[in-house]
């Protein structure tokens, strides 16, 4: 069967793609909606659903996950509707030309009316564990799919990767996310900026992201700064210089040609009093033992490193004893094996509800998270129906956000999710937490 492709009559074109609130509602897979009128037509369509948000297996590599994008999953949700434009839009197509006309009044009068079941951003999870449940009228929770599937795999990619940074790297290190250039669109940007911060890295060179989450953005400079300034004025030190009079408390990246070179050069300036050097930049070259010639020429110099630095290199350098203060981190940290959460019919009109096909089973019935510790450590977790009643010390991670399209509570913020992430992963066994032939956490299934 071929998949429905038309143009359409009535366009919608514009010559950006950047989203706006007000175009949430036609921001889904067609098939979203293409199912909700056909839940209208069969009558079906207020009948109450409930959608579980999980992963059937981790990423290989990985012994958790950090649940993250609840934020942005209750921004959709408040801010989802249809206008009168882009239903015109959707009738223009001619896709939708034997739906009933109740389907267009459910688009015009669109308001979420369900409620959201979720764990707190930051919380450590496993697979088949729900992330979020939604608890709707049919075609409200299956609309909503394709938004939070985004929002939610996307973010907890990253929040995960940064996690596990800062469990490599220790609380000490600075940990600063620089990969806006290397994420998957301007959009993502935003998001990896987001979840590594709620993840516990100190800052993000992302400007407009930091902004927006009321955060000081951090940097450094480029190299083409310095092969600019020494070519036109004949030398690199002359790039420092420039630099250093405006931005003073900057860190000065000096490996563009000769890396000790500049180091040397640099720490004679600071020997004449001629100039106060905060912090260096590295970016190429055998870091481990250029930072420790750095570390000797410019003992009061903070070293950062960046290029190319994941988990597995940070413990690689902290072995070999490098010097390092702080860590710049792009692509390895915004790009890498996907987070592949689904979004699963669970429950319909009190019937409990399950896929069946090879590899891609689903576990029926609205269900809880229960999660069990022994001295701070976490020893087990329990998957059961809602109703069940919990064990001694047992603790419950899905909560209730929204209760008839309201929000019940205000969010946390950035600091607190950022501590909740790293108290969750320091709660993990230590072979969960390892970088390399991590293990995972034993979920019962007991339903």
């Amino acid at each position: 069967m071929s998949a429905i492709t038309v143009n359409p009559a009535v366009s919608l074109k514009s010559d950006t793609l950047n989203i706006a609130t007000d175009e949430y509602g036609l921001l889904t897979d067609l098939y979203q909606l293409t199912m909700g009128a056909c839940y209208v037509q069969e009558g079906c369509d207020r009948k109450r659903a409930s959608f579980e948000l999980f992963v059937r297996r981790l990423p290989e590599g990985f012994g958790y996950l950090i649940a993250m994008g609840i934020a942005q999953a209750v921004e959709y949700l408040q801010n989802l509707h249809f206008t009168s434009e882009q239903i015109a839009a959707l009738q223009a197509t001619g896709i939708f030309e034997n739906a009933d006309q109740r389907f267009w009044e459910l688009l015009k009068n669109f308001r979420f009316e369900g409620d959201l079941w979720a764990v707190p951003e930051g919380t450590a999870m496993f697979a088949n564990e729900p992330f979020l449940r939604i608890e709707a009228p049919l075609w409200q929770a299956q609309l909503v799919e394709t938004y939070l599937l985004n929002a939610i795999n996307y973010q907890t990619l990253i929040a995960t990767r940064a996690a596990r940074m800062r469990d490599a790297a220790g609380d000490r290190i600075t940990l600063l996310e620089f990969g806006t250039r290397r994420a998957f669109s301007p959009q993502a940007s935003l998001w990896a900026a987001r979840a590594a911060l709620a993840a516990g890295m100190d800052a993000t060179s992302n400007v407009l992201a930091a902004l927006k989450l009321g955060r000081q953005p951090s940097g450094t400079m480029a190299h083409a700064l310095v092969m600019a300034l020494n070519a036109t004025e004949g030398s690199e030190a002359q790039a420092f210089s420039a630099f250093h009079q405006v931005f003073p408390n900057s860190s000065l990246l000096i490996d563009t040609f000769d890396t000790i070179a500049a180091a040397r050069n640099l720490a004679e300036k600071v020997k004449s009093g001629e100039m106060q050097v905060k912090g260096v930049r590295i970016d190429s070259g055998d870091i481990a033992t250029i930072s420790k010639e750095v570390k000797a020429l410019l003992p009061d110099a903070a070293i950062f490193a960046s290029g190319d630095i994941d988990e597995a290199e940070i413990l690689r350098l902290k072995a070999l004893g490098a010097p390092i203060d702080g860590y710049g981190i792009g692509t390895k940290l915004v790009t890498g094996a996907p987070v592949n959460g689904v979004y699963k019919l669970v429950e319909i009109d009190n019937i409990p509800v399950s896929k069946k096909s090879s590899g891609k089973q689903s576990i029926a019935s609205r269900k809880q998270v229960w999660r069990s510790f022994e001295n701070g450590v976490v020893i087990g977790d329990r998957l059961t129906h809602i109703s069940e009643i919990p064990q001694p010390d047992e603790q419950p991670l899905l909560e209730l956000i929204m209760h008839n399209g309201e929000l019940l509570k205000p969010l946390d913020d950035l600091d607190a999710i950022a501590q909740r992430t790293r108290k969750s992963v320091q709660s993990l066994p230590q072979a969960v937490r390892n970088i390399t032939n991590p293990e995972t956490v034993s979920v019962k299934v007991d339903m």
